[in-house]
């Protein structure tokens, strides 16, 4: 089995991953950071999301409990408990689904906003522009399973 790709088109990246024209190896960098910061921000999401899940979770699990607790004769820390803690506010007036939501509108959205203006005004909207440009200088140019674009029938390099 031959080890190397044969295939021209496959050993360059897409349009959508070459450094636009003129651009210096400062700004594809300072992008990149950006870029990096936003994907942080993202895994921040995703873990308030799970947080959020779990919250929800814990309320409805507390809600068994409580009942278990009253049929076993314990009515009145049945009662304790959920008067005091079912259907409870997790900080100050707010459900984890109004957590979110806060920062969904108040930060990850503008923050997505920002982070995208400035791909268009420095990239051309593009993205990833370090990373592809990371990618063509690790890996190995003309081996298998080290192509830049996949040969799946999509967009190739042009």
């Amino acid at each position: 089995m031959d080890p190397t790709v044969g295939t021209p088109e496959r050993e360059r990246p897409i349009e959508q991953h070459r450094r636009p024209e003129g651009v210096d190896d400062a700004t594809v960098a300072a992008v990149g950071k950006l870029s990096e910061a936003l994907e942080k921000v993202e895994d921040a999401r995703g873990h308030l999301y799970a947080f959020h899940r779990l919250c929800g979770s814990a309320d409805l699990t507390l809600g068994d409990a409580v009942e278990e607790l009253r049929a076993a004769g314990h009515g009145e820390l049945a009662d304790l408990l959920r008067r005091e803690l079912i259907g409870r506010n997790i900080i100050e007036g707010r459900w984890s689904f109004q957590v979110v939501e806060e920062y969904d509108d108040t930060y990850w959205s503008v923050f997505r906003n920002l982070e995208a203006r400035v791909r268009d005004e420095l990239l051309a909207g593009r993205r990833h522009i370090f990373e592809a440009e990371m990618k063509e200088d690790r890996r190995s140019h003309g081996v298998r399973h080290h192509e830049s674009v996949p040969d799946d029938g999509g967009p190739q390099g042009s």
